[in-house]
């Protein structure tokens, strides 16, 4: 029988932020098309106590208790307390721990929290992600092509987004729109196109994801602005200039935000 039967939840018990874990289980219950699971996360657990209490509480629930627990007291603990209940449970990251320590031939820290400590990629990550902000849709070109990366294309090709999960892996990335009716800087055509990415779309989805825009802001969504004749001019001519620059182009039709930045570092390492 499954316990994903009736009212399911996944518990989180971390000994630092719980975002590891919640990543992975998110992952994981996509998988099973259950996206809206219910998920409680407990963070900062440092004594056996507070496992104790959180297990107690959940003791005759339907739930999946997924932890990331360094410490092999607090382990233990765990273990133990849910065996008492009969909950299932998933180590999320010991087994890892475990395969990399038999790998290298070498002990872990077994330091909660470690991979989390402020380091330089830290700062990195936030002055990228301030970069993103001063540079979006163009707005300060002079920082603009001081990127790692400048993106391109037409509205709604995801370009801030795309500029922000690229600013959390620790790089500077701008976006510049590409309008029929405004002449594109002239930067655009001196800078390194090895560092310009073109995203193009298919016009049907593009139109889609445009009426979506204009009706969630209560405007009209038969505007210009979401209408084929438009969409392909201004999809045309995005196309021409990107060629002229002897950019990267990449297709973003149905791809998620991940899958266009992985696809754009790949090619990026292939310079």
């Amino acid at each position: 029988m499954s316990i994903f039967k009736d009212n399911p939840q996944v518990v989180i018990i971390a000994d630092s932020t719980g975002e590891t874990a919640e990543t992975v289980m998110r992952a994981g219950l996509s998988q099973f098309g259950l996206k809206e699971v219910e998920i409680k996360k407990y963070t900062q657990i440092e004594e056996p106590e507070q496992i104790i209490k959180v297990i107690e509480r959940y003791k005759n629930s339907n739930c999946l208790i997924a932890f990331t627990i360094i410490l092999p007291e607090l382990k233990e603990t765990l273990k133990e307390e849910a065996k008492k209940y009969n909950l299932p449970i998933i180590d999320l990251i010991g087994p890892v721990i475990e395969k990399i320590s038999h790998f290298l031939g070498i002990t872990p820290q077994l330091k909660p929290g470690a991979y989390r400590e402020v380091d330089q990629t830290y700062y990195q990550r936030i002055e990228a992600i301030e970069h993103a902000v001063r540079c979006d849709d163009g707005r300060d070109l002079r920082t603009l092509f001081k990127s790692d990366l400048v993106i391109i294309g037409v509205s709604r090709t995801s370009k801030t987004p795309l500029c922000m999960y690229l600013a959390y892996h620790g790089i500077k990335a701008g976006n510049l729109p590409l309008v029929p009716e405004v002449v594109p800087p002239k930067e655009l055509f001196t800078f390194n196109p090895e560092k310009i990415f073109g995203l193009i779309i298919d016009p049907e989805e593009l139109r889609k994801i445009r009426r979506e825009r204009l009706k969630s802001m209560r405007l009209d969504y038969l505007a210009d602005y979401a209408q084929l004749k438009r969409i392909y001019e201004e999809l045309n001519y995005s196309r021409q200039i990107m060629e002229k620059i002897g950019c990267q182009i990449i297709d973003v039709t149905n791809k998620s935000i991940e899958e266009t930045a992985s696809e754009i570092l790949t090619k990026r390492r292939d310079f």
